[in-house]
């Protein structure tokens, strides 16, 4: 078990001893922490200028008239851009086993080579100025008229015409095992409780930005992005030109959660102005664009109903969700997959449908799915655990699968039950009093929560070099994501711990396409997938250098097999014998090589969109032969103002199995990030819809409520550190199963505090008096 708490400072260089489990600092944290980081918004280019959409004040309708006069006779404005004028783009193509680049598109929409209004917000105009501020003011003069025609967008109302979800690849939209509602109606105890979730958006620290340039037909853009490679395609095939002449540079990225994955109208309108005024473009999406161009979390309205024996065995497990998408595209949200995975039962029934609204497409948020769809499950089974009178983590127990609960599949890793012992030690649940109301602190009311957080793991394919020098230094190439999430610091420790050399010896390069294609930076794939193929590329790298020794006679390693060494102190050594062997100096210095370069993926089946789309079809097949999952236990205590109903999280305590950590820094980090955004998801955010036109009316952080430092407590977080013999170094993921659980958790604590279970999110003082 390791603690990230407590973790003592790395020493300094060291080589000796485990690398990877180190909490070494961030290698870009000089860089963030001074300025010097270079985010989209911040490269500069002679003759730059600034582009500002103009949104469509409709929901649905086709655009009769639209007046640039005004905007355009403002001094300092070079176009002003429109349906009528634009530069016409390829529609976008359908996703094939070959390319999928086509997926990454947030709406087939074409932007501003239509008259069509598809939603409240959608572009139909971009200024294009000398300055940002001329942009906005001229943007405020566009004046545009409408036929609007009817639409439907209120989700309550449009409730009962949602048809059956067909699912997605890594989830059916129905499974049905044994009869789920015949067991529900014979059970000894049953809970049967409806369950909503409101919209919510997307608040990254930094909000979407491109800047993008053209040069002939050569376009470089610089975007925040998860998917270098499908959006370097996907720009391609819109503007009709080589892949191989787009360049996307993405290096920093102030945050993603699933609201960076798909392209979005800034980025194409930015890059269509560009080549429209034949200058540098900068196009800055204020909070508010965000809201209404960029999809955010589906809501949902669910229902979980369960039946059990009197000691507390489950005997039907019913999960039903109704999820929304936009008519112009949308992600399914796989609201019901953890109750495919949780608990052992003999009757499960999950299905989902939804409805197809005239709004901006829904679009993935961190841990979709899972992190609604367990507020309902693990609500559900707490309220049993009342009804049956037994304690909440032992109902949990007495129903933890010994194999995949619908397709009888063994799981490669799972320690539930061991993350529940750490964390009700760690937490003191012994000493709550389970009776509800019966805790307070003068005028607060105390309770006491659980949940089972849960979180799929996948794993793609990337391209790796790996270049070894003779001075010891290493450089790794691959065009991965940095979000926020550590990954380039932990690839360094990887690489290091794989060469056995100082980790300050090991450079990084990521974040464009300029390098080898990495995978997409979502699903909590990203480390295990590069981690797969640096391996394999250091082992290249080995392998050549301990070829060179073996040439010479003088070689210490000289007849040694790869198993026969290790690498550790800047050379390979044989194993067991501390003073036999070479640094790489001494290797590749006898050897006239100045360098050993591997390569993985490169040039080979793997190598392309074409080879992620095989890669992703690999990762689907190994979920589907194992379940693999990150998992943990939340545990929170609330207090409740008797008078008021406000509700403060006191304390927190999560325990995690995410496999083999890599660095227990980062992965603390991401992990209380994840506690941090499912507080918010369950005390404060909501995306206010008109339920008549559509239009977001909260769109900024005034209105919207994230948590604040006020909001949050000391968050414990510990991490098992078992290595998933399935994944590469073990590694499981962690940025994505830290919000699972949280809303549940404090909904159940809520329950405990007042003796009143609510259902809906968020839990807000209105829906407690």
């Amino acid at each position: 078990m390791t603690t990230v708490t407590e973790a003592p400072a790395p020493p300094g260089g060291a080589t000796k001893g485990r690398v990877v489990g180190a909490p070494v600092d961030r290698v870009d944290g000089r860089e963030k922490t001074t300025g010097a980081a270079r985010y989209s918004a911040e490269y500069p280019y002679p003759d730059l200028v600034h582009a500002v959409l103009v949104p469509a004040t409709i929901t649905r309708g086709r655009i009769t008239r639209i007046d640039t006069a005004r905007a355009s006779a403002v001094p300092g404005v070079l176009a002003v851009l429109t349906h009528l004028n634009a530069p016409r783009l390829k529609p976008v193509r359908r996703p094939t086993p070959f390319d999928l680049s086509g997926a990454v598109a947030g709406t087939p929409v074409d932007y501003l080579n239509t008259d069509e209004v598809h939603w409240d917000g959608q572009p139909v105009a971009v200024v294009v100025a000398e300055s940002l501020e001329t942009a906005r003011h001229a943007a405020r003069l566009v004046r545009v008229g409408y036929e609007e025609a009817p639409a439907a967008v209120d989700f309550t109302a449009e409730l009962d015409h949602a048809e059956p979800d067909k699912g997605n690849p890594v989830q059916p939209g129905r499974t049905a095992k044994g009869d789920a509602p015949a067991a529900l109606a014979a059970a000894a105890v049953s809970v049967d409780l409806s369950f909503r979730t409101p919209p919510y958006n997307h608040n990254a620290l930094e909000p979407h930005s491109t800047t993008a340039v053209w040069d002939g037909d050569r376009l470089t853009v610089h975007e925040g992005t998860q998917n270098i490679g499908w959006l370097r395609r996907h720009l391609a095939n819109r503007f009709g030109v080589p892949a191989d002449g787009v360049r996307v540079v993405s290096t920093y990225v102030g945050g993603a959660f699933g609201g960076r994955f798909r392209v979005w109208a800034g980025t194409i309108l930015a890059v269509l102005a560009a080549r429209a005024v034949g200058r540098p473009v900068r196009l800055m999406l204020s909070r508010e664009e965000v809201y209404r161009t960029v999809g955010g979390r589906t809501p949902s309205v669910q229902r979980v109903a369960l039946g059990a024996r009197p000691d507390g065995r489950l005997t039907a497990i019913v999960h039903t969700a109704v999820t929304r998408t936009g008519r112009s595209g949308g992600d399914n949200e796989p609201v019901t997959g953890v109750s495919r995975h949780q608990y052992a039962c003999d009757n499960i029934l999950a299905e989902q449908k939804r409805v197809r609204l005239d709004v901006l497409p829904n679009a993935t948020m961190r841990a979709p799915g899972e992190s609604i769809g367990t507020f309902a499950l693990e609500s559900a089974v707490d309220e049993l655990a009342v009804r049956l009178d037994l304690d909440p983590i032992e109902v949990r127990l007495r129903n933890e699968p010994d194999v995949g609960p619908v397709d009888g599949k063994k799981f490669s890793h799972r320690r539930v039950r061991e993350a529940y012992a750490l964390g009700a030690e760690r937490f003191g649940w012994a000493e709550r009093d389970p009776r509800p109301g019966s805790m307070r602190d003068g005028r607060w009311l105390v309770g006491t929560g659980v949940a089972t957080a849960y979180h799929p793991a996948l794993m793609m394919g990337a391209q790796v070099t790996v270049r070894l020098s003779a001075g010891g230094s290493v450089l790794v190439r691959c065009g991965f994501h940095e979000f926020g999430n550590g990954a380039a610091t932990a690839q360094t420790q990887i690489a290091a711990q794989a060469l056995g050399v100082p980790v300050e010896a090991v450079t990084v390069e990521y974040g464009s396409s300029d390098q080898p294609t990495g995978p997409m930076g979502g699903g909590s794939m990203q480390t295990a997938s590069v981690a797969a193929d640096l391996l394999a590329a250091c082992e290249k790298v080995r392998r050549s250098v301990l070829g060179l020794a073996g040439r010479s006679p003088d070689s210490p390693l000289r007849g040694c097999a790869p198993g026969d060494v290790e690498a550790r102190d800047g050379g390979l050594f044989r194993v067991g014998r501390p003073g036999e062997g070479e640094t790489y100096a001494e290797i590749l210095g006898r050897a006239g090589r100045g360098e050993v370069e591997a390569a993985v993926g490169t040039g080979s089946r793997l190598a392309g969109v074409a080879g992620q789309a095989r890669s992703f079809g690999r990762a689907l097949r190994g979920l589907r032969s194992f379940g693999r999952a990150a998992t943990g236990a939340q545990f929170c205590e609330v207090r409740v103002d008797s008078d008021t109903g406000e509700v403060r999280v006191s304390r927190w305590t999560g325990v995690f199995d995410i496999g083999t950590v890599v660095n227990p820094k980062l992965a603390g980090s991401q992990l209380r990030g994840g506690i941090v955004m499912g507080l918010g998801m369950a005390l404060g955010e909501e995306t206010l819809v008109d339920p008549r036109t559509g239009r977001i009316m909260n769109p900024s952080l005034a209105e919207y409520h994230i948590p604040v430092h006020a909001d949050v407590p000391r968050i414990d977080v510990h991490v098992l550190d078992d290595p998933d013999p399935t994944m590469p170094l073990g590694v499981v993921g962690a940025g994505e199963v830290g919000i699972t659980g949280v809303a549940a958790a404090i909904a159940n604590a809520v329950r405990h505090a007042t003796g009143r279970r609510l259902t809906e999110l968020p839990i807000t003082l209105d829906r407690l008096l």
